[in-house]
């Protein structure tokens, strides 16, 4: 049985194991590239000690197995892998990571952009942080928003 494209879950992962994992049966992957976001300590100016995020189970895995299918019409890539966490988060904690594997670099890294471009903006999750004046509901951002105009794809936060 192949591993799911998607997971959403509070643990954390290993960035090693996942990517093997993905490449384990595909002897045409001549590219592997990899994003991972972490928590860090400032957000606009403030520091930031801690976050929570939060999401709409079924819908939120729905959603980036879409953004997974429009990635394969786009490129010409052989695997993808898209893990989120949700829960309490310190600062240093791994959030995100996704991975595409391809047959060249180019489609890869083109692929990886474009899905964490998707993610940031499309995909449903709600973000809190914790600062030293109490939690905010953190917001879309317009350079996320005109990130994924660039793939021709209008930010529904628009």
């Amino acid at each position: 049985m192949a591993a799911p494209r998607v997971s959403i879950q509070t643990a954390d992962f290993d960035v090693a194991a996942e990517i093997a994992a993905l490449r384990a049966q595909d002897p045409g992957v001549g590219a592997v590239c990899s994003f991972i976001g972490t928590v860090r300590d400032r957000n606009d100016g403030s520091a930031v000690s801690a976050m929570e995020l939060e999401h709409y189970p079924g819908m939120t895995e729905k959603a980036i197995e879409a953004m997974i299918d429009e990635a394969f019409t786009r490129f010409d890539i052989r695997g993808v892998r898209v893990i989120h966490r949700v829960g309490p988060l310190q600062v240093r904690d791994q959030i995100v990571l996704v991975v595409v594997t391809s047959s060249h670099r180019g489609t890869s890294f083109q692929a990886c952009e474009f899905l964490m471009d998707y993610l940031k903006t499309q995909a449903p999750f709600w973000k809190k942080e914790r600062t030293p004046d109490g939690e905010r509901w953190v917001d879309a951002r317009v350079a996320d928003d005109a990130a994924l105009e660039r793939w021709g794809i209008r930010s529904s936060n628009s």
